[in-house]
């Protein structure tokens, strides 16, 4: 997947340098050290390319960075989080490069990991976004979600993002709109952040020459209600962080109204407001939430091209969930031999 704790780390890397080129592996390099991955490989490239702190893309990176690869795009050093990665006989991924002194250390965002997402989508219970006790099925199925047959991973497994200002500063464009910009309002759930958002937002920023998007992002209640089920799969604070990535995207609106009302507009002082072309449930007295700016006549539909939503994303993980449940279980056997390795390690040094 392409998720907010990857933007993260994106961010932190692009910090240490002045020019950040990211390479993404094949779905085959994939599945074949993971499991089956959950967006395709040009999904995944344009995905990433739609990270603002992104450069460059390398497609097709091998799974193992080495100095070659380093050298053919004229990096000075690679970076990657502090979790482990391990090939397919469990070995360092980085280790050539490290001993090179070409590589640096970024940190794993606490509280997300494509794991965890997968879980919460395999599992479809409200629990994930809710302060209620969880339901023993939920807790059980968590439990043999990222654990092996012994103890549990520090790197795998599900737990919880705790959101902070700090965060949502680093993340922030922090511009302010200029004269002469067109500022586009769109609002909606933006739930698992996927392709289909970035193909849309693409289409939005295509519509001005100046332009400066607004997202208006719906408090997981109001999510909950239009969309049923267990939506949202990711919380409100989770959501924020992953449309705030996008380069399209100037500022978001944490808990926007599901009316876009007159207030909202003037405030915001919107030129124009676009959705996409899924179906708008109506507000809960029934009326339309878009009539105020089509009274304006600001109002716009956009067709991203796309037709990959986050209840097609739910589908692709439940059709493959054998696949992905034994996905997560082998990297957590991985790396726990990789500590039991190191323990060792230790022990021998004393």
């Amino acid at each position: 997947m392409v998720h907010y704790g990857h933007s993260n780390q994106l961010r932190q890397a692009r910090a240490m340098g002045d020019y950040l080129i990211v390479g993404v592996h094949t779905d085959e390099e994939i599945a074949k050290h993971k499991g089956p991955p959950v967006f395709t490989q040009e999904e995944r490239y344009k995905m990433v390319q739609a990270i603002k702190w992104v450069d460059e893309i390398a497609p097709g990176a091998p799974y193992v960075t080495t100095l070659e690869t380093l050298d053919k795009y004229s990096c000075d050093f690679c970076v990657h989080g502090d979790d482990i990665t391990l090939t397919i006989d469990g070995k360092d991924t980085y280790e050539e490069v490290k001993t090179a002194g070409r590589y640096r250390e970024c940190k794993r965002t606490q509280g997300v990991s494509t794991t965890d997402l997968v879980g919460r989508m395999l599992l479809m219970t409200k629990a994930h976004h809710s302060n209620i006790d969880e339901d023993l099925d939920y807790r059980k199925h968590t439990d043999n979600f990222g654990k092996g047959p012994k103890g549990h991973s520090p790197w795998t497994g599900v737990s919880q993002f705790l959101q902070t200002s700090q965060k949502i500063i680093q993340f922030a464009s922090g511009k302010e709109p200029q004269p002469g910009d067109t500022i586009i309002y769109v609002a909606g759930a933006f739930d698992l952040f996927h392709v289909g958002h970035v193909d849309f937002l693409e289409k939005v920023h295509q519509l001005a020459e100046k332009p400066y998007i607004i997202a208006g992002l719906h408090f997981d209640q109001e999510v909950n209600r239009y969309k049923g089920k267990n939506y949202p799969i990711m919380n409100i604070h989770e959501r924020t962080l992953s449309v705030l990535a996008c380069r399209y995207v100037s500022e978001v609106v944490i808990g926007a109204p599901y009316a876009v009302t007159a207030d909202l507009l003037d405030h915001f002082r919107v030129t124009l407001v676009c959705h996409g072309m899924t179906e708008v449930v109506p507000d809960k007295d029934g009326s339309d939430p878009y009539e105020e700016p089509k009274q304006r006549g600001i109002f716009q539909l956009v067709d991203s091209g796309s037709n990959l939503t986050t209840d097609l994303i739910v589908q692709r993980i439940i059709k493959n969930r054998l696949e992905f449940e034994a996905r997560n279980q082998k990297k957590e056997a991985k790396e726990l031999a990789v500590l039991e390795a190191m323990r060792r390690l230790e022990q021998e040094k004393q």
